[in-house]
């Protein structure tokens, strides 16, 4: 009884989790270069059920006679959210007019799993890698995300603009004030094994872009969100419904376990 408790708890959780999930991915679903998130749900381990029989069978073990048990089968006790899996799909582009405005277009690429990423400096002066192009230009004259980020050339260092009249060729070069500067265009073999942080980042191994990777950046373009919003809506349903449906099955449990004590009980 208190393990079908358990077991429908658990079930609840998993999908108010998964809830957590995709009301995210929505909220971002106008966020340049968001990759959408995917809950992925895994069972705690099983356990083996044996019946415990009355019948005795001799032994080697001195004689002694123990109870026969007979394989039942299986049982699983509940399932969680194990991890959150992005979606590194390339998301649609959209023109927007702006100088400072960048879309990283993904060409051919040498691994399946493979991606490529700019290259950004955190707070802390750690580089980080995006996908959000949205980029600017601060009162120093530096390239900059929307959060004050660094965007870094190829050297790891900051990007000095001297404003937004500058222009980016297609192989991912800035050009101003005479000056031609590579951006810090990084790839991963495995982007699944980069870290999802705030604000767009990633964290992680990253290296430089392959002989074999091709790639476009698009100047006064962006890179949308790659969540579809009907599906995650039509997820977000599914998910109610199973969040519902382990709650009566909790319900039932529930009243099981009154009638146990209320009723029962007064039977002797």
């Amino acid at each position: 009884m208190l393990r079908g408790f358990y077991t429908a708890a658990s079930g609840m959780l998993a999908q108010q989790r998964r809830q957590e999930a995709l009301s995210n991915n929505i909220a971002n679903a106008n966020t340049p270069g968001y990759k959408a998130d995917s809950p992925t749900l895994r069972a705690f381990p099983e356990l083996l059920m044996q019946q415990m029989g009355s019948k005795s069978i001799p032994t080697s073990n001195g004689g002694l006679n123990l109870p026969v048990q007979n394989p039942i089968g299986t049982l699983n006790t509940g399932v969680y959210v194990q991890e959150l899996v992005p979606n590194y799909t390339q998301g649609d582009v959209r023109e927007t007019g702006i100088s400072t405005d960048m879309a990283l277009v993904n060409g051919t690429l040498p691994d399946e799993t493979g991606s490529l990423f700019f290259t950004v400096q955190n707070e802390d002066g750690e580089a980080r890698y995006t996908r959000n192009g949205n980029f600017t230009v601060d009162g120093q004259g530096f390239l900059v995300t929307n959060q004050g980020y660094y965007v870094l050339d190829q050297a790891g260092n900051p990007i000095q603009t001297n404003g937004m009249d500058f222009a980016v060729t297609q192989d991912g070069f800035l050009q101003a004030g005479g000056q031609t500067t590579p951006l810090g265009i990084a790839y991963t073999e495995d982007a699944n094994e980069l870290a999802k942080e705030g604000n767009g980042l990633f964290s992680g191994e990253a290296g430089a872009v392959p002989a074999g990777a091709t790639f476009t950046v698009q100047q006064g373009f962006l890179e949308r969100s790659n969540v579809d919003s009907l599906q995650s809506m039509t997820q977000m349903m599914e998910s109610y419904r199973m969040f519902e449906t382990n709650q009566r099955v909790l319900k039932a449990y529930d009243e099981s376990m009154g009638k146990a004590v209320n009723e029962i009980a007064r039977l002797g």
